[in-house]
This record gives structure tokens, sequence and C-alpha cells, in this order.
């Protein structure tokens, strides 16, 4: 929600909900070009992949060897770490380096805190990024109260300390990079914008004004966040001010920072980065993930993939102008519903598991989507993502299922059932309205987008849930319509995302059902998920429902498990950070909601971790500081003492509890 003061606000900031070319069509937004090397940038060339290095920057020949592995795997753009002049410095060897190995791959320098080392940089590689939260200004976490005056005259600060820069790449022909974090906005910006988007965006127009009055226009933005809702936001907001203001349209950068790793790293990248894909804003990606970053590049190319022939692929939708949009893009609120069962209202997205395709015959067969049952006792057990439900189709289950799992099936065959209290029918259109008998507490009535709703069928939704489904390769912006038009219509019954994938490639799966299903959640939409992919295989089964309640948990719509805020690691690191990270996942991952950062030097926290609960920090050679929220609470503590200090603080929160013996689950 944002926090602002009463001389700002979000409706005096923005003119109109536009921030694309089209809600309903696919066309990527057109941008200037930016030159970057040999690579330019912009909306007349492909979106571009990049990645950044791990390798300390001192470290010149594994830093040339990992780029090369970087390039072959995908990387267009290669950034590399230079916090100090002396880093700033050895990119000229790296570049050299690479240059006498045939390699003439554009490097990015990354900078925080020292505008010095920007500008030798800029005078090597072809590209800077700079974090205007922490180029120019310290971070204390205080709130002070400007007046006017002040304010502006902390603005002629930061242009002071920013024109020499800007004067050096406008004379060596380097591009720029000013890329704002969410988790390291400034004082200044906080105490007057907020913890917001409003403020991430501000934040970078304040370094973009200057830039345009120097008619420099080497720019490119981002606005990253380790939260994917916050991420979207932000990147719609700042399109719809650039256009606001007159000024030009820079290229995009696209990344959910901290995004962390394995299968929870690539479903929060796609959530917010596939959203903002599907609406044709972005114009190179990075995917950060805690892992090596050779694996970074395969996972950007294959979301941006799914754009190549978008344009020509989709079929047409029904225009909508951003003007109609019955919720605020730079805002999230939920669709307003009626409560159906446990579906709509206050509930939670509901999670449906297809079992369509599998025989569901003993009891064991249902450990795939979170129900276990526990001979020695006889009771069955539910895990933190347990599925809601299970559609068996024409196949019921042949025996009594768990308290918290009840059963969807076709409706011939449910009609011809005694349980009517947990077993559920699913109707085509056409057989909701000619059925005779119809369940008193929840009708299931799978819809295509395509097909016209039928008024007549209007006030027979009283304990009705729509399935929605979608045959578009433009599924996402077609079902957004279709949902704003039930809006529109005054259509208050509950909507599950149904969407059904050919590929059992587990990875895609993740990455384009995040983007179809998240981009949706990311609006308000949606009131559960069902994910089919036509097959028997139970250990399939179980991946898809992890995958359903990951989208979920990344949507900020249902907190089921952990979250790890981690970052991807790079040169400043000062610490094995995957091996942390994977150290810290097995001690914790059974607290649900709780969020933990793990970052590897002190740049990366504690602002970005501003949506964790707790940190842990890399803050010099085997000495790590651990955080509660942003506080830091434990300021110097040894690196093998330093994940059971972390659990000791966990539990004076009351916030520990012991994970069940690994029978029980």
């Amino acid at each position: 929600m944002l926090t602002l003061n009463d001389t700002v606000s979000l409706q005096d900031a923005i003119k109109s909900y536009k921030y694309c070319n089209s809600l309903t069509e696919y066309s990527r937004r057109k941008t200037i070009t930016v030159n970057i090397g040999d690579i330019p940038l912009g909306s007349d060339y492909p979106i571009r992949v990049q990645s950044m290095t791990t390798v300390d920057t001192m470290n010149t020949e594994g830093s040339i060897e990992q780029v090369i592995r970087m390039v072959e795997s995908g990387c267009e753009y290669v950034r590399i770490t230079a916090p100090s002049v002396k880093e700033a410095q050895n990119l000229e060897n790296i570049r050299k380096g690479l240059r006498a190995r045939g390699y003439t791959v554009p490097l990015i320098a990354d900078i925080h805190f020292t505008p010095n080392a920007a500008e030798l940089a800029a005078r090597i590689v072809e590209k800077v990024r700079i974090n205007p939260g922490n180029y120019a200004d310290k971070k204390r976490f205080e709130i002070i109260d400007y007046t006017e005056d002040e304010y502006q005259h902390e603005l002629d600060r930061i242009r002071e300390k920013f024109i020499p820069l800007i004067k050096i790449c406008k004379e060596y022909g380097t591009a720029m990079r000013i890329g704002t974090n969410h988790g390291s906005l400034s004082d200044r910006i906080m105490s007057r914008y907020g913890d917001s988007p409003l403020g991430m965006v501000e934040s970078a127009l304040e370094f973009l004004r200057i830039c345009e009055e120097l008619n420099y226009y080497g720019v490119v933005l981002s606005m990253k966040s380790s939260n994917p809702l916050i991420m979207v936001e932000a990147y719609r907001l700042l399109v719809n001010r650039l256009n606001s203001e007159g000024l030009k349209p820079y290229p995009l950068h696209l990344g959910v920072t901290e995004a962390g790793e394995g299968e929870d790293g690539r479903i929060k990248s796609a959530v917010g980065i596939g959203t903002l894909l599907e609406d044709g804003l972005g114009d190179t990606v990075r995917v950060s993930l805690t892992e090596d970053p050779e694996l970074e590049a395969p996972v950007a190319a294959s979301l941006i993939s799914r754009y190549t022939h978008r344009a020509e692929q989709a079929k047409p939708i029904a225009p909508l102008a951003a003007e109609a949009l019955p919720f605020n893009p730079f805002q999230y609120s939920r669709r307003k519903t009626r409560e159906v069962y446990n579906f709509g209202g206050h509930n939670v997205p509901r999670v449906i598991a297809d079992f369509s395709h599998i025989a569901v015959e003993q009891y064991e067969d249902l450990r795939s989507v979170g129900h276990f049952y526990l001979p020695v006792p006889d009771k069955w057990k539910m895990n933190d993502i347990g599925t809601d439900f299970v559609y068996t189709g024409t196949r019921p289950v042949p025996f009594m299922l768990p308290m918290g799992l009840k059963e969807i099936l076709d409706y011939d065959v449910w009609k011809t059932q005694n349980d009517r209290d947990n077993k559920f029918p699913l109707f085509t259109l056409e057989e909701f309205e000619k059925a005779e008998v119809k369940s008193e507490i929840l009708n299931i009535i799978k819809v295509d987008v395509s097909a016209p709703l039928a008024h007549s069928l209007i006030g027979s939704f009283t304990h009705s849930v729509l399935l929605l489904q979608s045959q578009n390769d433009h599924a996402m912006p077609e079902m957004r319509r279709f949902m704003v038009d039930l809006v529109q219509k005054g259509i208050d019954c509950p909507v599950v995302i149904q969407r059904t994938y050919s590929s059992e490639n587990v990875d895609e799966l993740s990455l384009f059902a995040a983007t179809d299903c998240g981009g949706l959640l990311v609006d308000g939409l949606g009131d559960g998920i069902m994910l089919s992919v036509p097959h028997n295989d139970l250990a399939l089964a179980k991946q898809q429902n992890s995958i359903a309640f990951g989208i979920l948990q990344a949507a900020r719509t249902r907190m089921s498990k952990t979250e790890y805020i981690s970052c991807p690691s790079c040169g400043r690191t000062l610490f094995d950070l995957q091996e942390t990270t994977a150290l810290i996942r097995k001690r914790t991952d059974h607290l649900k909601g709780v969020k933990i950062g793990i970052m590897g030097c002190i740049v990366n926290g504690p602002g970005e971790m501003a949506d964790a609960d707790y940190g842990y920090v890399g803050i010099g050679k085997d000495k790590i500081a651990l955080y509660r929220g942003q506080q830091v609470i434990k300021k110097s503590v040894s690196a093998a003492a330093a994940v059971d200090e972390l659990i000791n603080l966990i539990k004076e929160d009351a916030k520990w509890f012991e994970p069940e013996p690994i029978e029980a689950v």
C-alpha cells in the first residue's frame, strides 16, 4: 500500500492508466535506440539477454573465463561489479583479455556508492549502471521532513555529483542504466514518497531529467524489486510518467531482484518479468538466480522466446482501453467476488490438481499433491502445499478423501454419485444451461474466453465458479479482457484460471504458467489456479502442484511456505552464497510465511531485503550481520555460527517451530 505525504498522491502523478500500446493486441512499446558496444538496445531490435558475473572482479582470468561461459550460454551483455576504483581499473584488463580471445560482448560496470569508480569505468566499458538510491546519497533509515527549499538543495547536490559522469558518458559514447531498486531508496525519497512504486519512479526521474537537460539520451531504465507486484507496478508507472512528462521513451531493463534459486526463483522472476512482457514492455532481461550466472541466460531466453512471433500467432481480442480498466494497474486491488463455498470473497485463491489423466487408486497416489496417509495412527496429514481440490474427470476416487481435500468430477459422472457434500460437478456452459440437477454447494462451469457469456445464465451463478480457459497464444490478456467484462457486467462469481500446456518440461511449465496465471493475479484477477498437462506421471503431478502454490506465493496472494530473498551473487559476495542459501533453506523451509533475506554483501542488504522478516548479510571475510527487518541485531557473527544464531533470532520472536518428523510427511 502506498505511503505518501499529503503533498503527493498517486492520482496527482498520473494522467491516465495508459502504460502500454495495447492491453489486448501484442505490440512492443516503441523506444529509442541505445547503442551499447556493437549490440544496440531498443524496440527495433530483439529483446536482449544479460547476466552478471560472480567472480571477484580483481580475479582477471577467472572473470574472463566466466564471461566466456556466460556468452556461450546466451548472454548478449555482461555486467561486472565495480565497488571501488581498483575494480573499475581492472575492468580494462578483463576487457582486453576478452578481446584478445575474440569476444566483443559489451561489458557493463555495476556501481554503488562510488561516483569516482563510475567515472573511471565509463571510460573503459560500454555501459555503466548506477543506482540513484545510493549514487549520491547514504542510507541511514531516517525520516526527514524537508521543506521545499531543503529538498531542492538536495537535488542540486545530486546534480553536482552526477553531471561529471554524464559528460564522460557523452564523450566516450558510453551508455548508462539508471537502475532503481525498491530496497535501496534514499532516505530523501522515502521521506517524501514513502516505500512505494511512485518513490521508485521519482528516484529514477530525478536523475533522468538531468540527463535530458544535458542532451544525453543513452539511458536504459529499470525498476527492480524482490516483490513482483511492486516491480510490475513500478515499471508500469514509469512508462506512464515518461509519457505524461514528455520524456523520451527509453528502453527498459526487466528483472526481479534477489529472486532466489531453483523453482521458486524462476517462478518469481516469471511473474514479474512475464507480466510486463505480455504487455509489450521490456527490451532486455536479466533473471537474478542464486545460481551460476551461465544458468540465468537460458531462463531469460525461454521467457523472451514466447514473444518472438506472438503478434502474428495471437488471435484477435476485443480492444480494451486503459481508461476502461476497473482496477488501478499501478496499485494492487483484488476483484470483488461473492463467496462460493471456499472460493472468492475473502478466501485465498484455491488450487485444483488436474488428475483427469491419472487414475487415483490408492492412498499413496495423493502424496504427490500434499496429502499423506499415515497407516500407524490411521489418519491423513496435509502439508503446506496440500491441494484444495482434485479434478478426476470420469474416474471417481474409490475411497473416502481426507478432510482437507474435495473432488471435482465431470457432470455426467457426478450426477451418479451419492456423496454431494465432498464431490462437485464440472459443467460445460451448455451442460449447465440444460442441467436439471446442480450442486447446492458448488458448481464449476468450464468457459472458454472466446465464447460469449450467456446473459440468461447470469442469475443462476449463485453457487457457481467459472473455470476460465483460453486457446489463444495471447492468453493472459484475453483472460484479463474477459474478467474486465465480468466486472463491467456486474457478474461477481469467482473465477479459476485454467491453463493447459503440451510440454512436460518442468522449467518451461514453471515459467509459462507463472507468466499466464501470475500476470492475472498481479492485477487482482483470479480466485484459483488449475494447471493441466496431459500425462499420467505422479512425479510431474507433484511438480505441477508445487508450481501452482509457488505462483500464488510469488503473486503475494497465498503464502504457503518459507520465502527466500537471496541475491544472485557477484564479485562483492563475501561467502559461498549458493551453499549458504541451501543450508539455510534446509534448516528453515518448514516456516510457513516467514521471509528470509540472504545477501552476499552490505550493498545488497539491508535495503534489498526490504520485504524480508530476517536477514543474513556478509559484512567481511567470515563475518555475518543478522537483521530483523531492516534493523541489524547482531553485527559480527562468525559464518560457522551464523545460521544457528539466525534460528535463535527467529525463536526469540516466537516464529520458530520444530519441523515434523520426515515419516509424517
